[in-house]
């Protein structure tokens, strides 16, 4: 194995946190990945990893290791890339997690073209609503809605979509139609769990555009954007939710606006991924595909 791809391999152990899942990773066999690193470790002289039964983790060593692996790989796939006649096309795996939602309605369905456009990519999608660590589980980007926390990772604002809040018709009549943000103290939400701290998220109203929290009490919560919907379809509580999701619900009548005077602020939706001094040409043309692709939503 040369140094380069020691190198790969060394980067997938410290994202996968396993011998074996970096050896199946990069189809090799845990006995050549296990030799490699060892070899690694006696030419460079220190020791790289911490092994347990349980995981592997990277020594002071093994950590300001890897950071130089990330760039000299990013180097190495960006010089190859420019050769080639007009550049040779951007290859390999790509790990991409995609808020569920958005998935289905925006990204999923134009697969086709990006993956023709770039036959040699082969994607990797997961989906969900969940807060995604993209270093420890190896991923290469993530698109996420609402505002973003973690400011170890670059983000790329790529569209921002207008919210609304709803209830059934069947809710509100037992209820009342709240007209004001204090007639919201008779009413139930469904509320839903922030993905990243866990803790119910609030509604938001903005009122002469300064933004207005409230509280409401919950016969159920909720930890995906599905359950979220279904439980509000089935008339447990006012929800806020982009108004693209429910545009046919509200021009059917299946749903009601609430206190259109006050809407909910609109959200961000971001790709993020790792802060390396230079993007792999694959990141970069599905990051660029998926601000393109998400340029008209609103």
């Amino acid at each position: 194995m040369d140094r380069f791809d020691a190198m790969r391999l060394f980067t997938r152990i410290v994202e996968l946190k396993s011998f074996s899942k970096a050896a199946e990773d990069l189809m090799l066999p845990p006995a050549t990945a296990t030799h490699a690193i060892q070899q690694l470790e006696a030419r460079l002289g220190v020791r790289l990893l911490h092994r347990t039964t349980r995981q592997v983790s990277p020594t002071q060593d093994g950590e300001a290791y890897y950071q130089r692996c990330l760039g000299i790989l990013a180097d190495v796939e960006e010089t190859e890339a420019g050769f080639g006649g007009s550049g040779a096309p951007p290859k390999g795996k790509l790990r991409v997690d995609l808020q569920e939602t958005l998935a289905r309605r925006f990204v999923l369905p134009r697969l086709r073209e990006f993956l023709a456009h770039f036959p040699e990519i082969e994607l990797e999608i997961g989906t969900g609503d969940r807060y995604v660590d993209l270093v420890r589980e190896g991923m290469d980007c993530v698109l996420r809605v609402g505002t973003l926390r973690d400011s170890s990772m670059v983000a790329r604002r790529v569209a921002t979509m207008r919210q609304v809040s709803c209830a059934t018709p069947a809710y509100l009549k037992r209820h009342g139609k709240p007209r004001t943000l204090d007639d919201l103290a008779t009413h139930l939400a469904v509320n839903f769990h922030s993905s990243a701290t866990g803790r119910l998220l609030p509604l938001e109203f903005l009122v002469d555009g300064a933004l207005r929290t409230v509280e409401l009490n919950g016969k159920v919560s909720v930890y995906s954007a599905d359950a979220y919907m279904e439980c509000c379809l089935n008339g447990l509580g006012i929800v806020q939710v982009p108004r693209y999701r429910v545009a046919e619900l509200l021009d059917s009548g299946a749903l009601r606006e609430v206190l259109p005077k006050y809407p909910p602020p609109s959200l961000p939706v971001s790709v993020l991924y790792p802060h390396q001094r230079q993007l792999s040409p694959r990141v970069r043309v599905f990051v660029d595909w998926l601000a393109e692709l998400m340029s008209g939503v609103d």
